[in-house]
């Protein structure tokens, strides 16, 4: 199966935005779905920020200039939406951990985010939710995403040496935390 390059993806955006956009959605809505699902927790949250995220990058893509790679700049507006939506939570006093039962975490197991029958990956969610954001966002993307620094640093908002730094902090932190006894 050949992988779909951001450079097609962008010339048939702006050729016929509709076929740019299938290729697009084919290539990045499951990424973008896992990318915001690890930030929220819940399903249906990530449901609805990769929906938004992928009707904002269509609205908005005459706008993209080509500064840093087309799957940064999806990120990063993905990233801004998982951001608004924890945020609305935190106006609310809502936020939602994998012990929460209306996070949807129950169900989780079926769809590979979480299997409650391993104890180390919970406790890997864990220490990933526990971490600041910024840290969170640079050990996700690194992690599960295999961006580079300055792919990193351009959807997080600081430099690729900052990125570099939150991602080794927070990987300290999770491995202090997978070596706790709790």
């Amino acid at each position: 199966m050949t992988t779909i390059n951001d450079a097609t993806i962008a010339s048939a955006m702006r050729r016929n935005a509709e076929d740019g956009f299938r290729m697009l959605m084919k290539k990045y809505k499951t990424a973008v779905y896992w990318h915001t699902r690890r930030l929220l927790v819940s399903h249906d949250d990530a449901q609805d920020a990769t929906q938004e995220t992928l009707i904002r990058v269509f609205r908005s893509f005459d706008r993209f200039k080509g500064d840093y790679p087309l799957g940064a700049w999806i990120y990063r507006i993905a990233t801004n939406e998982a951001l608004r939506i924890l945020e609305q939570r935190s106006r609310k006093g809502t936020r939602l951990t994998l012990d929460d039962p209306s996070a949807g975490t129950t169900q989780m197991i079926a769809d590979g985010y979480v299997d409650y029958s391993d104890l180390e990956s919970i406790k890997l969610q864990r220490a990933i939710l526990a971490l600041p954001t910024k840290q969170q966002l640079a050990f996700n993307l690194r992690y599960y995403d295999e961006l580079d620094y300055d792919e990193i640093a351009s959807i997080i908002g600081t430099t690729a040496a900052g990125a570099k730094a939150s991602y080794h902090i927070a990987k300290e932190k999770i491995i202090k935390y997978m070596n706790s006894t709790i």
